[in-house]
């Protein structure tokens, strides 16, 4: 997995808030509420692959105190 998934994280927010993506050849294969429920759908689609899991934080997640 590369860094352009980081690069895009605000529009991963929009589309995928408080989900967890399976990530195979650096595309979104599966997304789900656990990381388990992503993984085991990615790996029915793709199972000679790896997998890569990332967690997408919702908006109120990435809030910082300063």
């Amino acid at each position: 997995m590369t860094s352009s998934w980081f690069s895009r994280m605000d529009e991963l927010m929009e589309e995928y808030p408080g989900k967890y993506l399976a990530i195979v050849d650096d595309e979104i294969v599966s997304s789900g509420g656990d990381e388990f429920e992503a993984y085991k759908e990615a790996k029915k689609k793709h199972p000679d692959k790896e997998v890569s899991l990332v967690y997408v934080p919702t908006e109120e997640e990435t809030v910082t105190l300063l």
